[in-house]
């Protein structure tokens, strides 16, 4: 059985323990049947290493409920990071404990970045040399190798990135291919991909290639996925005020399924019915409200694709028309 999920926001709860616990009781409520639990959000790492205290007030909370549970790592964990690499290293090893301890069977992790975000101001674009992305990639592809070895009961989900105007290409995970050649190099069973349909899709327009072809490059080495709406519109790093970017059609949106062009059909015609993992709803907190349409969209879509229907379309076709999404900004080649 495929089941829908949520992730829980961040920002939303912000190390509030009523917060989260109300949040968990709304989804319950729903009918929501998997949650992804942000593990920096709840204060559960602080200084790379597992806060028990928190710990165990979160495993209090999570009794009652009979979720399908995932792990988001901390958003700015990076296992390219040259300043402390092993500070890195021993978040993602709390991430993983955290997971095992809450019985979550797959931890998302943001794919390595040449050049993180929190460093954009301070790093104009440039072309990174071909030995300093090798230098990274193997740093990376150790750390993992290290880590997940200590875990093998635990899934490592690397997620493929979104865009930035004038930052792209500062992550390798931008397109699939290159994901699908770090998961293969690092060469471990509990080490595969979260598809972020969202991403993917700005990435498609932004670097104009087929969301589907790219899709069909992955077959298999999907274990988690995050499944929301936008227009495809790239935008700058600081260009962060989402009722600025909605009237024009950009941003990472993270809206409800079925508001945006994002072709979430197309995608999981994909991977179905290979996949095997949850298919995880991953919303800004703003749309907390509108998390019923999102599920019921979703829901119909995968019925749909089941059932084996052809020309499922919610307000578009599987291959969205180019026209009613941002012009493509073709600049980069990764």
């Amino acid at each position: 059985m495929h089941l829908i999920g949520m992730k829980i926001d961040e920002v939303r709860i912000d190390g509030r323990m009523d917060c989260f616990q109300k949040d968990l009781e709304e989804l319950n409520y729903m009918g929501i049947k998997a949650v992804e639990l942000p593990v920096h959000g709840m204060d559960v790492i602080l200084n790379g290493q597992i806060n028990h205290r928190r710990m165990d007030q979160v495993t209090e909370i999570l009794k009652p409920f009979k979720f399908r549970y995932s792990v988001h790592s901390p958003n700015p964990l990076n296992l390219m990071d040259k300043e402390e690499p092993k500070l890195h290293a021993d978040i993602l090893a709390a991430s993983l404990e955290f997971a095992r301890q809450v019985g979550a069977k797959a931890v998302v992790v943001h794919s390595g970045r040449f050049i993180p975000e929190e460093l954009f101001t301070l790093c104009p674009a440039r072309d990174i040399p071909e030995r300093e992305k090798a230098r990274l990639l193997a740093q990376e592809a150790r750390i993992l190798q290290e880590v997940c070895a200590l875990y093998p009961d635990v899934t490592v989900a690397l997620e493929n990135a979104r865009p930035y105007l004038s930052q792209s290409p500062y992550c390798y995970a931008e397109r699939l291919g290159n994901l699908k050649t770090q998961v293969l190099d690092v060469n471990r069973d509990n080490v595969r991909i979260n598809l972020d349909f969202g991403h993917l899709f700005m990435c498609a327009t932004f670097y104009d290639f087929d969301p589907m072809a790219e899709v069909s490059q992955i077959r298999g080495l999907v274990a988690h996925t995050h499944i929301h709406d936008n227009f495809g519109g790239a935008v700058h790093h600081f260009q962060k005020q989402q009722t600025h970017q909605l009237p024009l059609g950009k941003g990472d949106s993270h809206m409800p399924v079925g508001w945006g062009s994002v072709p979430v059909a197309g995608m999981l015609q994909q991977i179905l019915p290979e996949y095997e993992g949850l298919f995880m709803m991953e919303l800004r907190s703003r749309y907390f409200n509108d998390i019923q349409e999102s599920k019921l969209n979703l829901r119909k879509i995968i019925m749909q694709i089941n059932q084996g229907e052809n020309g499922v379309n919610l307000s578009r076709d599987l291959h969205p028309d180019r026209s009613t999404t941002q012009k493509t900004h073709h600049r980069h080649q990764i």
